[in-house]
């Protein structure tokens, strides 16, 4: 090397769209703490109830189901995006209040989706992690007030979506004052007719690659088949996902959304059993039932 090459300045790295959101800035992993718990450390994190709020005893009966097998955290909807206006659409503030019923019986926090920015105020007054749902993955103007929220938000990768597109989406979020992004693989659409969409799995390590936000699964919507569910959510855990989020019913057959990709609660108790001996394996771990319990009976 000559004396005019060592003294060359060194190029300025150049970031990538997605300043906030990636590693470059960020090298450290982010670790979200909500619950006693904390999404993006050593515990495998599992959000698991039914798609849609219907009623009282499906949505506590389940709620308490997920608790005892081990869940760290309560899904349900409503408010649904649905493809079909004649479709349910969710009971609006009433489910609202019946997940907020659920977190009083269980401890447990509450995830559940924002469809419109006129609706954050009402969603955060509830829920304790609010979720864009694949729709409004690139929803600029709900993103962007997503960004003034004190909670964390669960944004979901949308049907067309590159992993810099979904980047780019938190991105929305972190510039608007908003740290607390978890980002979901929840499958994308392709040719393939033989599942309800693609789960792409190599977009964990791409993901884990650029970005410091913890990533999870959604094999129940990637999948759209309760059988898929159990292989695909261990195939998330060996690949590096930080946990999942999956549909549990208490009676599936009659559930007014998405009731074919719905564990039973039984189906969901094996699987976490199941998790629960894989992850050492992945440097994970899974809390026991008795000790989610004892969590959030300190907790509370």
């Amino acid at each position: 090397m000559s004396p005019s090459d060592a003294s060359a300045p060194i190029p300025p790295v150049k970031l990538p769209a997605y300043k906030l959101t990636s590693r470059l800035t960020h090298p450290q992993d982010s670790v979200i703490p909500l619950g006693g718990y904390s999404i993006g450390g050593p515990e495998f994190i599992v959000m698991a109830g039914p798609c849609s709020v219907e009623a009282d005893p499906q949505m506590l009966g389940t709620a308490w189901d997920v608790k005892v097998a081990g869940a760290h955290i309560i899904r349900g909807g409503a408010f649904k995006p649905r493809s079909s206006p004649y479709s349910f659409q969710g009971l609006a503030e009433e489910g609202l209040k019946m997940l907020a019923k659920a977190r009083e019986l269980t401890g447990l926090s509450i995830v559940t989706e924002v469809m419109d920015s006129s609706e954050v105020e009402l969603v955060e007054a509830y829920a304790d992690i609010l979720q864009v749902g694949a729709r409004n993955a690139q929803n600029f103007s709900l993103l962007k007030r997503l960004g003034q929220v004190n909670k964390p938000v669960l944004l979901k990768r949308g049907l067309m979506n590159t992993v810099e597109e979904f980047l780019c989406s938190a991105e929305y979020i972190l510039a608007g004052g908003n740290p607390q992004v978890i980002l979901c693989e929840r499958g994308i659409r392709t040719f393939e007719t033989s599942t309800r969409n693609t789960l792409d799995l190599s977009s964990i390590l791409a993901i884990k690659e650029r970005s410091h936000l913890p990533v999870i699964v959604d094999p129940s919507h990637a999948s759209g088949k309760a059988n898929y569910v159990a292989p695909l959510s261990k195939a998330a855990l060996a690949v590096g996902a930080d946990g999942l989020m999956i549909e549990v019913h208490c009676d599936p057959a009659k559930a007014l959304c998405d009731g074919e990709e719905s564990m039973t609660p039984d189906q969901f108790k094996d699987l976490m059993e199941n998790l629960r001996d894989l992850a050492p394996y992945f440097g994970r771990q899974i809390s026991t039932a008795a000790s989610v319990t004892a969590r959030t009976a300190d907790g509370l």
